[in-house]
């Protein structure tokens, strides 16, 4: 179900701040700014230039420290989580090691001209359109991570302990959780989408319920999501019973010989009917059909806006 939320910057505790952008849909990402005396850590930057220098702007005006930022993680590759990078270019840029190796994938040229060629792609390039046409992809250089990490890493803003907690691939291939122990609090990325369908880039879905469970285990009260409200626990336990559930009846419904769309179809108004973007159900049933017949691998993106035009688009 949609749940109301406003724009903007939020504290969620003792230096700890949410920046969210309604209604969390394709692109509307959250970020995160963590303060402790002089120095500072951004999780996170936007979609494009212009989004992401409205969320600094209003950092600097809440948090004076935010005038210098000193580190940004980047969660994952997508370029909601990283395309604004430059205009925090003083800053040491940390990621996961398969998150470095992932943004170079899909750059912001790319996404420019998939959105300039859209409405010669018919009913595919409306839908991308529609997705992506409020976003402006032009005169981004995107600047990637000096510093990475595999597994865990342990980082400091101030006297205040992060642990960066890889957890992919799953959504993407480098998924990473920032955990702030002292305060009970976590900056997901998109491990968590909150109130809608995740979508599964890189899989397998086995991992994300395994990042599921991690954060279960971890004693937090607050998460920070990558895209929807700020959430509790309850939202994690839900997600991993969405997949389980997909993992139930992919089962059944790749045995009868369903496509991924029509297995998207026959399951689109069972529980998780009033989450957002439903569309990406195919992708994930597609996922959970690698799995099934041992042929996991990354998502081809325009192959799977085909597939979630085509659901998109049914009656």
């Amino acid at each position: 179900m949609s749940v109301s939320y406003e724009r903007g910057l939020t504290e969620v505790g003792d230096g700890l701040y949410a920046y969210l952008q309604p209604d969390g849909g394709w692109g509307w990402s959250n970020a995160g700014l963590i303060v402790d005396g002089d120095s500072t850590l951004l999780v996170d930057t936007l979609f494009d230039l212009h989004l992401t220098d409205e969320m600094l702007r209003e950092m600097r005006a809440a948090v004076p420290q935010a005038a210098r930022v000193d580190t940004l993680v980047n969660t994952h590759a997508n370029g909601d989580h990283c395309f604004g990078n430059q205009l925090v270019g003083g800053a040491r840029i940390v990621a996961s090691e398969r998150t470095r190796e992932e943004m170079g994938e899909l750059p912001p040229a790319a996404m420019a001209s998939l959105v300039e060629q859209a409405p010669k792609m018919g009913a595919v390039g409306a839908f991308f359109e529609k997705c992506f046409g409020a976003f402006d992809f032009q005169d981004i250089e995107l600047l990637l991570p000096q510093q990475t990490f595999r597994d865990e890493l342990t980082l400091h803003v101030g006297s205040c302990e992060l642990r960066l907690l890889e957890v992919g691939p799953a959504h993407t291939r480098g998924d990473t959780l920032v955990h702030v122990p002292a305060q009970g609090t976590l900056y997901s990325g998109d491990i968590l989408f909150a109130g809608s369908h995740p979508i599964v880039w890189a899989g397998p879905v086995s991992n994300w319920i395994a990042a599921c469970e991690r954060i279960l285990a971890l004693d937090v009260q607050v998460i920070v999501p990558g895209h929807g409200p700020i959430s509790t626990p309850d939202a994690v336990r839900e997600l991993k019973a969405y997949f389980e559930y997909l993992y139930e009846q992919a089962r059944e419904l790749h045995g009868r010989g369903l496509t991924a769309v029509q297995a998207a179809r026959a399951i689109a108004r069972d529980r998780w009917a009033e989450w957002g973007e439903p569309e990406r159900l195919v992708v994930n049933i597609a996922s959970v059909y690698g799995e099934l017949q041992a042929d996991q691998a990354p998502v081809n993106p325009l192959w799977a806006f085909e597939q979630i035009a085509q659901l998109a688009t049914a009656t």
